[in-house]
């Protein structure tokens, strides 16, 4: 064994604690290597990103906290959850694409996770974790569980905009988080002096109100020991750290990497650091282990991973029709049985599409204290279009949160906090914005259940506005509902009165998947009655009924279809409007039954005709219903063109009340 230099180390370690740290950077870097034999010889598919040079970092960080704490990682992440407690074995049967892996070989080399042990998952999007972890912060603050979480990322995430927005977040709110930055000095393959302006990345948490702190990661003892700190800090209330550990992979970005942006000698200069030699000489010296103590718990590590691969060899592939479990958690009511009843009733009246969403919100935060609502300005001001108003003189700033304006730190909150016990409605002040967290939305939220082989539950709503009308132009008129129809794991919905909007609003609450709700800005003033009782998912209505020809719609646009209704009634002809209500999933048999009655079917949306809801509609009464039709399938829907701004072209680029007449008659005939 090679002589290194010796660290000195801030605050003494028992000899128990030491070993274990160890046992488990050992344990981390062998099944690397093990791993690399194995996906040499085709045994494991797919890509490989290794830890291999930078097990102290995991190690030393994960030994800072207790079981119940949570950590995100990343796509390197094998070294993180050997470190929180991970078993070998499952993670290799993972690894293998095996039934018996950690995500039922759904998830793979970058998704591994294990909730019960507080791993909150392995991201294979670069700074896709950040948000997320301060989800779990939020969840350990609201609940004062006295718990913190803590999130591994390399030096490159520190350039994604999640980065910033998390960071941002958690020093406003003082999360008990804590942000490890793995710096190994190359962002794939591209060094730090070309990504980024500054050396330090610690030196960017003094934008965002906290400590910056810098570790040697080829230490794993003075890693514990910043990061000890920071973990007491945030326990105390005093918020959130980065932590910035300089530290080297020696293996390429990926396995097969060629590595033509650095040498072989710059390799093997950082080799003589190596954290477990350095680590071994301390034990040596320091505490007076024997060599062959070492050698013997090296060969303890060798037995285990031995172990861990005749494990993952032997187990079963997943069977062929598991592709399609685990997209969807199974309805339950989260509530306490006395609450339940509360929950899903809140009285009626009429009352505007406004307040029956602000009624239903205010039922939810009183029957369930795990129920919060965060997004931008919800609070005095109640959101923009004052929706949540009142609800923050009721429930205070614990429970109904101002947030910055950072959609994808919003939304990674949310993901984060109902991985951890929280139920959050979140506001997206309009659907355009949805874009801005398009990552957090579908590579996180819409995915993890299904990554984590359904070790996951995702409790989340999120509201926002949709549609024209108000000459607000392209950026903040959009019918967008469509692009997320295409997103298996989540639900979409759009109501369109103030009962159904109250009713499925309770519904999406109590639905442990997330939950897209549309809300229609030019539907806010309507009136109607309310019953307060809770509207499924995924059934649609009939709105009116009709003989000759069925219109399917939803959202504002079955306004105007009764209205159209009204009018061609005056005619003899007899309108049936099916209220889709759902986007996803959708209620096929309900829109098949009318068809196969009128016979003939038009489908009206305020969205651009080409691949919008109409499209899907379309297409399922093509495949079920085609021998019942008398003329072919009628879209009447948006221009294909962005929102314009000026009232006269907004208004010919929408169905008007007029031209669905028109457009309807054709269609009867």
């Amino acid at each position: 064994m090679s002589t290194v230099a010796v660290p000195s180390q801030a605050r003494p370690v028992p000899l128990e604690k030491l070993m274990e740290m160890h046992h488990l950077m050992l344990l981390a870097r062998r099944f690397d290597e093990a791993v690399i034999d194995l996906y040499g010889s085709g045994e494991i598919p797919g890509f490989m990103h290794l830890y291999i040079g930078e097990e102290a970092v995991a190690v030393g960080a994960c030994a800072a906290l207790e079981k119940e704490d949570s950590i995100t990682s990343t796509h390197r992440g094998h070294g993180h959850c050997i470190a929180k407690g991970g078993d070998p074995r499952r993670m290799m049967a993972e690894l293998f694409a095996r039934a018996d892996g950690y995500c039922r070989g759904k998830g793979g080399s970058m998704h591994i996770a294990c909730l019960s042990l507080g791993i909150l998952g392995a991201n294979g999007i670069v700074g896709g974790g950040l948000p997320i972890a301060n989800g779990a912060a939020l969840s350990a603050q609201t609940l004062e569980t006295g718990r913190v979480s803590l999130c591994f990322f390399g030096d490159g995430a520190s350039n994604e905009g999640s980065f910033h927005e998390a960071l941002n977040l958690a020093g406003v709110w003082k999360l008990p988080v804590i942000f490890v930055c793995e710096n190994n000095l190359y962002a794939q393959s591209t060094p730090q002096s070309e990504h980024q302006g500054v050396r330090d990345v610690a030196a960017r948490a003094a934008s965002y109100g906290m400590p910056g702190v810098i570790a040697d990661g080829t230490d794993v003892l003075d890693v514990f020991d910043k990061v000890r700190a920071a973990v007491a800090g945030a326990r105390a209330g005093k918020g959130p750290t980065l932590v910035e550990c300089k530290t080297y992979r020696y293996r390429g970005h990926w396995e097969g990497d060629p590595q033509p942006y650095r040498t072989q000698s710059e390799i093997e200069d950082w080799k003589k650091r190596d954290c477990i030699l350095s680590l071994e000489e301390r034990l040596v010296r320091g505490y007076g282990v024997e060599r062959a103590e070492i050698e013997r718990r090296r060969a303890e590590v060798e037995s285990e991973m031995k172990d861990a691969v005749a494990f993952a060899r032997s187990c079963p592939p997943p069977r062929p029709e598991d592709a399609l479990t685990d997209v969807y958690s199974p309805l339950e009511s989260p509530l306490r049985a006395g609450d339940a009843p509360k929950a899903v009733h809140m009285g009626g009246g009429r009352m505007t599409m406004r307040l029956a969403i602000n009624a239903a919100l205010d039922r939810i935060l009183e029957a369930d204290e795990r129920s919060l609502i965060f997004g931008e300005d919800v609070g005095l001001l109640g959101g923009a279009f004052s929706v949540t108003k009142g609800l923050f003189d009721k429930f205070g700033r614990r429970r109904v949160r101002n947030t910055p304006i950072s959609e994808g730190a919003i939304v990674g909150a949310a993901i984060g906090a109902s991985l951890t016990g929280l139920r959050p409605i979140v506001e997206i002040m309009f659907c355009d914005f949805l874009y801005v967290a398009m990552d957090q939305i579908v590579n996180q939220m819409a995915k993890m259940k299904y990554m984590y082989g359904g070790d996951a539950r995702l409790p989340i709503v999120i509201r926002c506005t949709c549609g024209g009308g108000f000459s607000a132009a392209a950026q903040h008129s959009q019918s967008n509902e469509a692009m997320f129809m295409h997103v298996p794991g989540l639900k979409i919905v759009m109501p369109s009165t103030p009962d159904d909007s109250a009713g499925l609003l309770l519904s999406a609450y109590q639905d442990p998947n997330p939950v897209l709700f549309f809300e229609h800005k030019g539907l806010y003033d309507e009136k109607g009655e309310v019953s307060g009782a809770a509207v499924p998912i995924g059934r649609a209505r009939v709105a009116r009924e009709g003989r000759d020809l069925t219109v399917v719609t939803y959202g504002r646009m079955r306004k105007l279809c009764e209205a159209a209704a009204d009018q061609l009634s005056r005619d003899g002809i007899g309108i049936e409007v099916i209220d889709l209500r759902t986007l996803l999933p959708l209620d096929a048999d309900t829109v098949l039954a009318s068809v196969r009655k009128t016979g003939r079917v038009a489908i009206v949306h305020e969205a651009p005709v080409t691949a919008g809801a109409g499209a899907e509609v379309a297409a399922i009464v093509a495949e079920h219903a085609f021998s019942a039709l008398k003329a072919p399938v009628k879209r009447i829907a948006g221009l294909d063109v962005p929102m314009p701004f000026a009232p006269v072209l907004e208004n010919a680029a929408m169905p008007s009340t007029q031209r669905i007449v028109e457009e309807l008659k054709k269609a009867a005939r």
